[in-house]
């Protein structure tokens, strides 16, 4: 069951759902809250590699991280991938899942907020890694702090038995890379 916005309001106010820093009165919609785009972006620079051995972590070459100062913009070019964050921290009890989606105004520019994780843990807390992509056929000047997505609320039939510890958890603020090679063990067989 999807949470309402009384719902919402009454979960952040009691501290059972946290979003912080946020202001209701701006970002709380009928089914979610409007959550921000953070100062820090992830690049990829893999041109020196034929492909990604998702066995292998990422070396320091394969990406770079870009801190853009308030008041300016970042750049991102059609067909480019890059990671983002929230400027919010999302903190979430065991029994309530998160949703998050894409603004339809940013969409209907080409503006793909995520590739696939569009979900957020029960147990979650930190702030939430976007998979922004240019889809459109111009660049686009991204503002660090306007609204860049939504995040919805769900409770779980039961709560889950252990929170969120997954290999994310404690991110900080900058956009990790893909830890994909944590799947595989030593030998480079599936660990799944």
């Amino acid at each position: 069951m999807m949470l309402s916005d009384k719902t919402i309001k009454e979960y952040i106010e009691s501290g059972k759902i946290k979003v912080e820093p946020c202001d209701l009165n701006q970002q709380l919609g009928q089914i979610g809250i409007d959550l921000r785009l953070g100062n820090v972006f992830r690049e990829f620079l893999m041109p020196h590699r034929a492909f990604i051995d998702l066995t292998k972590p990422q070396s320091d070459s394969d990406t770079r991280l870009v801190t853009v100062k308030d008041g300016e913009t970042f750049m991102l070019h059609p067909g480019e991938f890059v990671l983002g964050t929230t400027m919010e921290n999302v903190e979430l009890p065991n029994n309530i899942a998160g949703r998050l989606d894409g603004r339809s105004s940013l969409g209907r520019l080409g503006i793909i907020v995520h590739a696939t994780a569009g979900h957020v843990e029960p147990g979650w807390k930190g702030k939430l890694t976007l998979e922004i992509s240019n889809i459109g056929k111009l660049p686009i000047a991204l503002i660090p702090g306007m609204r860049f997505c939504c995040i919805r609320f769900e409770e779980v039939t039961t709560p889950v038995e252990t929170a969120y510890l997954g290999k994310y958890s404690s991110q900080g603020d900058a956009p990790p890379a893909s830890k994909i090679e944590d799947d595989f063990s030593k030998k480079g067989k599936a660990n799944w």
